[in-house]
């Protein structure tokens, strides 16, 4: 619905009220020309599903039966709000049950299921579990790699059921490089995987062996140094990650050298677990967070549901607190999915408007009606509201629509990148206000008047939206009228003939 057109000596702003955008009148003497159109879009309050950030399922938990094992082959879980990755996390012997011999449909089989939607896979590897007693294929042992048989929670026992490589051992070492270089090969910059975790040191992958074959502290950092440059010499282009517990499972602090390391080689930190133990002690790695944060993207492992329900360990404003302390930009689904949803659907909604980033365009500002052919600026004012940078980047971009919903034209501003918004606590990220400058149809040649593109004096329909610099949307913005295509529709603009 179009507001009215007042003019008078000094001119009037023209109102639109459009698709939920709240009203701003303004006298014109504060605007860029003599008849503005402003308008302030209102947050929707829904789940953004965005690159480099949401809700990790998973569908593999080391056991292979948890948890997307209940799911029938169609169900992708749409109705779990900000569900972006599917997590699939599995020990060696189930790839490579025999050398050379592998079984990569256990991953990409349900990976499809997700990726035909447009959601993207995370991916760990282990070499020891608790629940079977080779993790590392039992032919790697026969070949003369050397391990230790222990009991769980006690440490080495010669008669133990289960078995952990020496994690250091030059002929497990040669057989894990040999798997990873064949993993790298099918993932290593697929645009499919959104991050991979250094999982073959410790227990679950988690980097430690206080309850396996407890490596004496002393080895701890040569021998997870070269697990990390085992991922990084096969994994270059896919972003990696070190776990928390590779610095101690409840050792706080905001640095240590394996970390150090670990950041200085562009990886982030993935914290495996929250909340497995009752306050205060939910978790031990916050601190340990800054130093991540700032620059890639921080994933958060909760305990599993069940299991820190019997606890007494789980708690959701915790679970909210949690995304806020670490700036979080994933948070595992590390249950049942329809369970931990119907359980705790308050507290997810809440965490979907804060964790990972959230753009949002406070204002929007243009004239009513411009000549073809002459430059004029849109003020735009953004924030992001989540607790993250948008690590990807991205630029704002404009485009104009006719009646029929063809694209007429499009302008990229690439002075300004998401990228560079501010976060901080709910509500008080600072805003940006951007100028930019446009031209429908501006002139070409030496002198010749001879237009860009086929442009008509009308109405048109104007668009907003962030991405690529060729104009391409990329993210989804927290509002319900767009074109299918990421673009969100703003207001009008009337080209005047030149």
């Amino acid at each position: 619905m179009m507001g009215k057109r007042r003019k008078s000596g000094m001119g009037w702003v023209m109102v639109w009220l459009v698709w939920g955008l709240s009203l701003l009148v303004i006298p014109a003497s504060e605007a860029d020309s003599d008849e503005m159109v402003t308008v302030r879009p209102v947050d929707n309050g829904k789940a953004l599903v965005n690159p480099d950030m949401g809700w990790a399922m998973h569908y593999y938990s080391n056991i292979i039966t948890n948890y997307g094992s209940q799911l029938e082959p169609s169900d992708t879980l749409d109705d779990f709000p900000g569900l972006s990755t599917v997590y699939l996390r599995v020990p060696w012997a189930f790839l490579e049950p025999q050398e050379g011999k592998y079984n990569w449909s256990l991953l990409d089989t349900p990976a499809q299921r997700w990726i035909d939607k447009g959601k993207r896979i995370a991916i760990r590897v282990t070499t020891s579990e608790n629940w079977m007693r080779y993790a590392t294929p039992p032919w790697v042992k026969e070949a003369g790699a050397k391990g230790y048989y222990y009991e769980f929670g006690k440490g080495r026992a010669e008669n133990g059921p289960l078995w952990d490589p020496d994690f250091s051992d030059l002929v497990y070492l040669g057989k894990l490089d040999a798997f990873l270089a064949v993993m790298a090969k099918r993932y290593d910059g697929n645009p499919n995987i959104a991050f991979i975790d250094i999982g073959t040191f410790g227990l679950w992958g988690e980097g430690h062996t206080h309850m396996s074959s407890q490596v004496p502290d002393d080895l701890l950092y040569h021998i997870q140094k070269v697990h990390i440059d085992l991922h990084l010499k096969h994994f270059a282009k896919t972003r990696l990650c070190i776990i928390d517990d590779f610095v101690g499972h409840d050792q706080p602090g905001d640095a240590f050298p394996i970390t150090d390391y670990a950041l200085a080689k562009g990886i982030t930190l993935r914290d495996d677990s929250i909340m497995v133990q009752p306050p205060p002690r939910s978790w031990y790695h916050a601190e340990l967070a800054q130093k991540f944060w700032p620059h890639f993207p921080v994933i958060l492992e909760h305990e599993h549901y069940g299991s820190s329900l019997i606890r007494k360990a789980w708690d959701q404003d915790l679970w909210l607190k949690a995304v806020e302390d670490y700036h979080a930009s994933y948070m595992s689904i590390h249950w049942w999915p329809r369970i931990l949803l119907n359980e705790n659907r308050d507290a997810i909604d809440k965490i979907n408007r804060r964790m990972g980033y959230r753009l949002c365009v406070r204002e929007a500002a243009w004239p009513t009606e411009v000549q073809i052919g002459r430059a004029f600026d849109i003020r735009t004012v953004w924030v992001n509201t989540g607790v993250a940078p948008c690590y990807p980047g991205g630029y704002v971009a404009f485009t104009l629509k006719d009646d029929k919903g063809g694209v007429v034209f499009t302008h990229i501003d690439t002075n300004f990148n998401v990228k560079e918004l501010e976060v901080g606590p709910a509500g008080t990220a600072s805003p940006k206000t951007i100028i930019s400058r446009l031209n429908v149809a501006a002139w070409l040649g030496d002198g010749e008047q001879t237009f860009s593109q086929n442009v008509k004096p009308g109405d048109y329909d104007l668009f907003v939206s962030v991405g690529k610099e060729d104009a391409t949307p990329v993210f989804e913005l927290p509002y319900n009228h767009q074109d299918s295509h990421k673009r969100y529709y703003l207001g009008k603009l009337k080209l005047l003939d030149r």
